[in-house]
């Protein structure tokens, strides 16, 4: 136990943020990937540091991208390949932001391993390597041959992850039968979960013009189209009180819900009640735990996120802006198509708002992002190992979940290898990854290490 907690501590102590780009985080993140290779060499793994070259940033500097780790353990023609997943960059973090202790020291308090990258997603990470190593302790065969994919800019958007993915899909990813993502959370505290599915996510900003320079409301107020009405009147139009999005045609392709995913969701551990208080919302705009986990995962949503150029000072500045920008975003789900929402969203719904205010000012709206959503499908045969797992380490069945944000990697896999991809969480809900006192309980770490090692027998089952 103390060496499980000593390498998750040593690998929590180094400060690889790959969101901030300064020279000194970008050692720490070359470091990191040395810690891991050396650790993956040491497991008897080959291992292949992969150079990516460098970053361009947008005032003018470069930095190195840290290089991303394949690993493979075992090549018996006779077993499956189970191909893992990871990052270990992390999001920014600093004592002085709210956290109790510091981020970079892992601290257990009561069964809590606090530390920035606990759950996301060092932890996971050291858990697989531990399910790995647990055989060779025991000094039995590993059931099955394994392959690691590592990388540390996952954080900042997985910079030139999809490339290599394309570049070794016939060579490191010829032979792989299973990939297995674990960068999640579970949706419960105490009960496991498998998640089949994430949102994709279409960004856009809508740009309202009169000239460059800002106005004096006194010496022109009264007398102009005012960009900042056009906009509000714009953003205002997209989506009502009741979070039903108004653009014509937008739940055209959303999938038609099954009775067979309608009970999947009756099951699903989430209190409502304990859900509402830690979120600090007074009303959720449904009522029914179904209801709420659907329009979270299976049902598109539209946020605004903001106006730049409008005046967000304190004080009363008396200024009319020349020219701001919307933004906006719809979480996609399947079967929805990021070109098909672009033309909704532009041709058939702004264009025609903004015309019937017969407006001076020029509109421009771009969408600056379309991920698509990914699903999979919970009757492959990873997905019945998976679960048949849980069954023998928590004695439970799991949460068939899915993930209300976006976690592009997912699709990259799919997409490109053509395998079966699935994500299995280790991190109960409360772990609080990206925000202050990152956790993950010494309880999940541990039994989520004997899940992997349960995983990797089901899956040497499936194929004798």
């Amino acid at each position: 136990l103390d060496q499980l907690n000593g390498t998750l501590k040593e690998w929590v102590a180094i400060e690889s943020d790959s969101v901030q780009p300064t020279p000194r985080f970008r050692q720490e993140l070359f470091r990191m990937m040395a810690v891991a290779a050396d650790e993956l060499r040491r497991l008897g793994a080959s291992v292949d540091s992969v150079d990516m070259g460098s970053q361009q940033l947008p005032d003018g500097q470069s930095l190195p991208i840290p290089p991303i780790i394949l690993a493979e353990l075992g090549n018996d023609l006779k077993k499956p390949t189970v191909c893992f997943y990871g990052h270990l960059d992390v999001q920014p973090a600093a004592w002085g932001d709210g956290w109790l202790t510091d981020p970079y020291t892992l601290t257990e308090v009561d069964g809590k391993l606090y530390g920035r990258g606990a759950t996301d997603n060092k932890g996971p990470v050291l858990a697989w390597i531990n399910a790995v190593s647990t055989f060779q302790a025991l000094e039995q065969d590993l059931p099955v041959n394994i392959k690691f994919i590592l990388e540390g800019m996952e954080e900042a958007g997985s910079i030139a992850l999809e490339e290599l993915v394309q570049k070794e899909k016939d060579r490191f990813f010829s032979g792989v039968d299973y990939i297995v993502i674990s960068d999640n959370l579970w949706v419960s505290r105490k009960r496991p979960a498998v998640t089949y599915g994430t949102r994709g996510n279409s960004y856009f900003t809508v740009e309202v013009k009169c000239r460059d320079q800002d106005f004096h409301s006194g010496t022109f107020g009264g007398i102009l189209n005012e960009p900042m009405a056009d906009l509000v009147a714009l953003l205002g139009s997209l989506v009502d009180s009741s979070g039903r999005i108004l653009i014509p045609g937008i739940y055209d392709h959303v999938a038609s819900l099954t009775e067979e995913e309608k009970n999947m969701y009756k099951s699903i551990d989430l209190d409502l009640e304990e859900y509402r208080n830690s979120s600090q919302v007074k009303k959720f705009l449904f009522d029914t735990k179904e209801e709420i986990l659907m329009h979270l995962w299976r049902f598109p949503s539209l946020s605004i996120h903001g106006i730049e150029g409008a005046f967000d000072e304190p004080g009363a500045k008396t200024v009319i802006p020349g020219r701001v920008t919307g933004k906006f975003s719809i979480r996609l789900v399947p079967h929805m198509n990021a070109s098909v929402v672009e033309k909704q969203v532009t041709d058939h719904h702004l264009e025609d708002v903004f015309s019937k205010r017969n407006s001076s000012n020029q509109m421009a709206v771009s969408m600056v992002l379309g991920l698509p959503p990914w699903i999979a499908n919970i009757n492959d045969s990873q997905y019945l190992a998976a679960k048949r797992a849980i069954r023998t380490v928590f004695g439970t069945d799991p949460d068939m979940i899915r993930d209300g944000s976006t976690i592009p990697v997912a699709r990259i896999f799919q997409e490109i290898i053509g395998k079966s991809v699935m994500m299995l969480p280790l991190g109960a809900v409360d772990d609080g990854e990206h925000s202050q006192n990152e956790k993950i309980n010494r309880w999940n770490y541990i039994e989520g290490s004997k899940l992997f090692a349960a995983f990797f027998l089901e899956i040497a089952k499936l194929h004798e």
